[in-house]
């Protein structure tokens, strides 16, 4: 794919992210409004979604360093994590 499609990819991926960090920043003002014993799940939550995050954003940062040829390679272990990620913003969402 060409250098176009490379930075387009990534753009979506990072809005995709910015998107996502917001959730994340709800759960975290819902887990300030909650009882203690319900602020305990939220923030276990929270962490494993911050865990999830962190994945997300080093895939992202191995696809921007990436050479144009290898970038492609890299494209099926960054869509593993968002997808990990997805499911976990969905399910926290669901929950609380």
């Amino acid at each position: 794919m060409s250098t176009s499609n490379k930075q387009a990819y990534q753009q979506k991926l990072q809005a995709q992210l910015d998107e996502w960090s917001a959730e994340i920043d709800q759960l975290k003002a819902k887990a300030s409004q909650a009882s203690a014993d319900a602020q305990i799940d939220y923030n276990k939550e929270i962490e494993t979604l911050k865990s999830y995050q962190a994945q997300a954003n080093s895939k992202l940062s191995e696809l921007k360093s990436a050479s144009d040829d290898a970038w492609q390679d890299l494209k099926s272990g960054t869509e593993d994590a968002w997808k990990s990620l997805q499911a976990a913003i969905k399910s926290a969402t669901d929950r609380f």
